[in-house]
């Protein structure tokens, strides 16, 4: 009786990014699909690459409650922020306008500690009144010893800040409010 031993996968290999290596069109399908696996293996939320100005990036995450059975939807974790209002009671005045009315939130992506800086002595990534827009990092989440770097993906100016440095946040954790431009 003979067996077939089993080889390992081989690894990615950033040469297969391009149309080289049997794919027509630009990318390769069976490399783009190696990452896939390898981010679902590795419960990776956000693989980005960059060769000879190409950049892929791939992005996965849990399916939104009431969203249809397809896959996860990989927009951008920007949105609009609508905290939770209240009826003024009767006998009081009028509450004056929401002040967070209008701004775009940037949430967390993943489960982690909240830092704003790279490291303990640097400055940090943004203050209140920054100009960031859609490639500006603004904060590091730390998740099981990875730093991961976050982009505003959105363009405006920093209104607030809403975590502290070091505290622990989970997935949709709104962190920031952007003024849009």
């Amino acid at each position: 009786m003979s067996e077939k031993k089993r080889k390992p996968k081989p690894a990615v290999k950033p040469a297969a990014v391009g149309g080289k290596g049997g794919a027509a069109g630009p990318m390769n399908v069976d490399f783009l699909q190696q990452l896939v696996d390898l981010m679902a293996s590795n419960d990776l939320n956000t693989v980005e690459l960059r060769e000879s100005g190409r950049r892929i990036v791939l992005k996965r995450g849990a399916v939104q409650s009431g969203s249809s059975s397809g896959p996860a939807s990989s927009a951008p974790s920007s949105s609009h922020y609508a905290p939770p209002s209240s009826a003024p009671l009767p006998g009081t005045p009028s509450a004056p306008v929401d002040e967070d009315a209008g701004l775009v939130a940037i949430k967390s992506p993943m489960v982690g500690t909240f830092y704003s800086s790279p490291s303990p002595d640097a400055k940090p990534f943004v203050q209140v009144g920054s100009a960031v827009d859609e490639e500006t990092d603004v904060c590091v989440i730390e998740a099981m010893k990875v730093f991961n770097n976050i982009k505003a993906e959105t363009r405006g100016s920093i209104a607030k800040i809403l975590v502290a440095n070091g505290q622990t946040v989970e997935f949709g954790t709104v962190i920031f409010l952007v003024k849009p431009s």
